[in-house]
């Protein structure tokens, strides 16, 4: 006989049932449920990791405090790079940011007041700004949308 999908057969030995523990006196495991009499062990609620003497173990890891956003932050420019990469009467939003390499592509984008800004006549549309840098931006003669 070749040796085919068709007649296939594994090993009696191969596959392990399923301990049912817990299902009456006739499946071998009612009454007690392999646990044993009395005790912490038999009893329901006591974890695997409290009778290996993991309890010790496990309270002396730190744990992980806090909060993280999955919220994007907003991305920074400084108004000193963007009087050095833009020209009188251009557009800043986010696309010429990342055009210009100043962000990576992405929505939120926040102006800071640092460095100088001289520019003349350049529109912010779809950016945040600071209080000081909003300032600094209309005192040059531009515009925030």
């Amino acid at each position: 006989m070749t040796l085919s999908l068709s007649n296939l057969k594994t090993h009696r030995s191969a596959s392990k049932k399923r301990k049912r523990v817990g299902r009456g006196n006739a499946s071998g495991h009612g009454t007690y449920s392999t646990r044993g009499l009395k005790g912490q062990k038999s009893r329901s609620g006591v974890s695997g990791l409290k009778r290996l003497g993991m309890r010790k173990l496990l309270l002396s890891i730190p744990k992980k405090r806090g909060f993280r956003s999955y919220q994007a932050k907003a991305q920074i420019v400084d108004l000193q790079a963007i009087s050095a990469v833009f020209h009188d009467g251009a557009h800043v939003n986010p696309k010429s940011l990342a055009a210009a390499g100043l962000i990576m592509s992405g929505n939120k984008v926040k102006i800071l007041d640092r460095g100088e800004f001289k520019l003349k006549n350049v529109s912010f549309e779809r950016v945040m700004v600071s209080k000081v840098a909003a300032e600094k931006i209309k005192a040059a003669g531009s515009i925030i949308k």
